[in-house]
């Protein structure tokens, strides 16, 4: 009975809670399942995913979960957003600098809170322990007007990324180093965001190297860098560890610790803080709001069931109240205003840790328990506000001896089976509108097929119509058709005897043309005959006149052929005298020499002679 009132008042004390513009009061969306997170990062060495909560007029929150691997390393990053973190599990070695100043290193390990502001340059090693155990890092990136995550940009840059993005020639003047090593370092293979850490030996050596080049970055020019573990002039960072705290709250039905910038120095100026809650088995976080914050919450162990209740003045299209079952790996948000309570099982505890969202100091307001809001108002002005006798409302909160963290038990196994109900109601609802919507098709169907009906009945009484006056048309067409026949008729009658006049007409007219052609023809045979005669006196003539020319040329050519023979015979004579006269003179010289004694040459002599004389009278011949 007492359980039932509380609940009744948890729901009504929220009617009266003030909306603070979040569309009307919408809650968007209240739950992310573990199973629904997007990865960013997956090797060998670990992994990183992520889910985008929307909680609020800031728009989404970013939550990331690291997961690296014993001896594994997150290799370094530039931050873009304030980032504040929670170790669950594992160990290893946070190391980072803010604002341009020196290296830090701290350990961290289960539990560790700690914050780091957008601009720093940081990176995560996880330790090589006995047990292996996974260092697993859920982290919260802030979302202020100050500081604004932006979801294209991403939560940080890799180191890598944002020098191997300038060319080679730039990286060279800039680090003052050899092409060689500029090239050695543009050409190698991109690594994961995630890798396994340096050797054991080679750690001193890395460690140089990682100090020299990180102090280059964040402009430690000296190159001076004391350890946080070995330097003398370390500055040491407190980390919070929400185990080594003392609880808030604490009773024997679970604990609760918040972590602000009171008690972490790191967070002053950030606009997140953190908080845990424990509880036992069959407990309650009792309802209560806060009225500064939004909380956005990790599931650590177990599992549990959320209730989340709407402002009066929330649209209800946009925001419904609402339960839901949680468990590890889930995250979940609450907006403020919005009252909540969170329940454990039966055989379980259940465990959450998460993040608030605000820039003041937010202390939650609870609506049962000792602590409850109820309390310090007027029982009298209670009682009107819900309608019912003071002694109600002293019933109501009289019996409540507990605060904020309250036994509940079986209120969660309760919470899952209205929740089991409703979605069974929301699927027989649905089923029911389904068989609605089906009924409205079907009678729908029904109507449009009447509809077609009528409209078929309509379109044959049309087309009768249409018909009957087609047939009409065809009669008129039809009488029509037949004058036009008897037009075209007579018009080929008429047409025919103008015709058959045309060809009478033209007939005539052919004959006339045909003598008038027989007389031209007669007429030009006769002038060809004439012209033939003309021309084949003239063709005698000519052949006369040719044969005259051709008798005179060959008389011509006779006298000249005649001429020229005399001319070579005259030449011949003369020729031949000449070689007689020659001849004698040589008979005469060879006389001579036969006279003087040469008589070998005396049968020559002669035969020259003889041939001179026989060619001479040749010739004469």
């Amino acid at each position: 009975m007492i359980f039932q009132l509380v609940l009744s008042v948890f729901v009504l004390v929220s009617l009266a809670v003030v909306s603070d513009g979040f569309g009307g009061g919408a809650m968007r969306p209240t739950m992310v399942k573990k199973e629904y997170r997007k990865s960013l990062v997956v090797s060998e060495f670990g992994e990183i995913s992520a889910v985008d909560v929307c909680s609020g007029k800031k728009g989404d929150y970013h939550i990331e979960f690291m997961t690296l691997e014993p001896n594994a390393l997150f290799l370094p990053v530039v931050l873009h957003a304030d980032m504040v973190f929670y170790v669950n599990t594992g160990s290893g070695k946070l190391s980072w600098s803010e604002d341009g100043k020196e290296m830090k290193r701290e350990n961290i390990k289960r539990g560790d809170v700690y914050r780091l502001s957008a601009g720093s340059v940081f990176f995560v090693q996880s330790d090589l322990v006995s047990e292996r155990q996974k260092l697993r890092i859920y982290a919260i990136y802030s979302n202020t007007d100050e500081d604004f995550y932006e979801p294209s940009l991403g939560a940080y840059s890799s180191i890598s990324d944002l020098v191997l993005g300038f060319d080679k020639k730039l990286l060279q003047s800039a680090f003052m180093a050899s092409e060689d090593v500029i090239a050695e370092m543009t050409s190698a293979i991109r690594p994961p965001a995630i890798v396994h850490t340096i050797p054991e030996e080679k750690k001193s050596i890395f460690k140089e190297l990682e100090d020299r080049f990180l102090n280059v970055l964040i402009g430690n020019q000296d190159g001076a860098f004391y350890d946080i573990n070995n330097g003398k002039k370390k500055k040491k960072t407190k980390i919070f560890n929400i185990y080594e705290a003392d609880p808030d709250f604490e009773n024997c039905n679970g604990w609760s610790v918040t972590v602000g910038r009171g008690d972490l120095k790191s967070l002053r100026g950030s606009n997140i803080g953190l908080f845990m809650v424990n509880l036992t088995k069959g407990s309650m976080m009792g309802p209560h709001w806060n009225p500064m914050a939004t909380e956005i919450a990790i599931v650590l162990q177990g599992q549990g069931m959320v209730k989340v209740v709407c402002s009066s003045n929330a649209n209800e299209t946009d925001c419904v109240n609402k339960r839901f079952m949680v468990e590890e790996g889930d995250v979940f948000a609450v907006p403020r205003f919005h009252p909540m309570a969170q329940m454990s099982f039966n055989n379980d505890s259940f465990v959450f840790m998460g993040f608030s969202t605000s820039t003041r100091r937010n202390y939650p307001q609870f609506l049962a328990g000792t602590r409850s809001v109820l309390q310090t108002l007027n029982r009298d002005v209670l009682a009107l506000s819900f309608n019912v006798t003071n002694s109600t409302i002293h019933e109501l909160l009289a019996p409540q001896n507990e605060a904020i963290i309250l036994d509940c038990t079986s209120c969660a196994e309760e919470e899952q089976r209205v929740m089991v109900e409703e979605k069974e109601q929301e699927r027989r609802e649905e089923e029911a509108r389904a068989k609605e919507e089906e009924h409205k098709r079907e009678k729908e169907r029904k109507r449009q097929q009447e509809e077609e009906e009528r409209e078929r009945e309509e379109e044959e009484k049309k087309r009768r119509e249409e018909e009957e006056r087609e047939q009409e048309k065809e009669e008129k067409k039809k009488q029509e058709e037949e004058e036009r026949e008897r037009m075209e008729e007579e018009e080929k009658k008429r047409e025919e005897e103008e015709r058959q006049a045309r060809e009478k007409e033209e007939m005539e007219r052919r004959e006339r043309e045909q003598r008038e052609a027989e007389k031209k023809q007669e007429e030009e045979q006769q002038r060809q005959e004439e012209a033939a005669r003309r021309e084949q006196e003239e063709a005698r003539r000519q052949e006369e006149e040719r044969k005259r020319r051709q008798k005179q040329e060959e008389e011509e050519a006779a006298r000249r052929r005649e001429k020229e023979q005399k001319k070579e015979q005259k030449r011949q004579e003369e020729e031949a005298q000449r070689e007689q006269e020659e001849a004698e003179r040589q008979e005469e010289e060879e006389r001579k020499r036969r006279e003087e004694g040469e008589e070998e040459h005396e049968g020559g002599g002669g035969e020259k002679k003889m041939r001179i004389s026989r060619k001479f009278w040749d010739w004469k011949l």
